[in-house]
């Protein structure tokens, strides 16, 4: 992040990096620019055989035009989790409604953040045991990454650049670029 702020000064870089044992959960609030500079990073990371550091990640949300940040700042924190429990596969909720539920509690632990002393490091230390109901479970994490719904950056910077045709009632062809996001606003959060 320290090469993005310098390229591009002025545009502030907040979010929380989760780092589970397995998995990692990356919320970030910052301008379009750098949000897609973030997307191009990770492509990039995989089609040049850096799949060590990131397998498949998928976007959760790609928001614009929020009135409020969640965080402060950027920072991190380190979860000690058990590991995943075995839970029944038969029964998958739907991809909407297990984003949804995801989101919730994400903003829900951006909230209490907020609501933390700015000062305060202790704040955000042991979320854990502060908590436990606003983090995403491990198994959830895991679920929403085999859901080929959500968009890896590859396929989310695919469809962002890439230029839609429409036959008009004319029957001309027109070129036209369309934006896709997954859902739409300023943050971004990648699983």
């Amino acid at each position: 992040f320290q090469n993005l702020q310098r390229r591009y000064q002025g545009d502030g870089i907040s979010g929380l990096l989760l780092l589970y044992p397995s998995y990692v959960v990356h919320m970030i609030e910052s301008s379009s620019d750098i949000l897609f500079s973030v997307l191009r990073d990770l492509r990039s990371m995989q089609e040049h055989g850096h799949r060590v550091l990131l397998v498949d990640p998928r976007i959760l949300i790609m928001s614009h035009d929020i009135p409020n940040r969640l965080f402060q700042q950027w920072s991190y924190e380190v979860l000690n989790l058990p590991a995943n429990t075995l839970t029944d596969r038969s029964h998958r909720e739907p991809t909407l409604t297990l984003v949804s539920e995801s989101l919730t509690r994400l903003l829900k632990l951006g909230t209490h953040l907020l609501k933390c002393p700015k000062s305060s490091k202790a704040s955000q230390d042991n979320l854990v045991e502060k908590v436990p109901e606003l983090l995403l479970p491990q198994d959830t994490i895991g679920d929403l990454l085999e859901r080929e719904e959500l968009l890896t950056p590859h396929r989310y910077l695919e469809a962002y650049d890439s230029p839609l045709n429409i036959v008009m009632d004319s029957g001309k062809r027109r070129q036209m670029r369309v934006y896709v996001a997954y859902l739409d606003n300023l943050t971004t959060s990648l699983l």
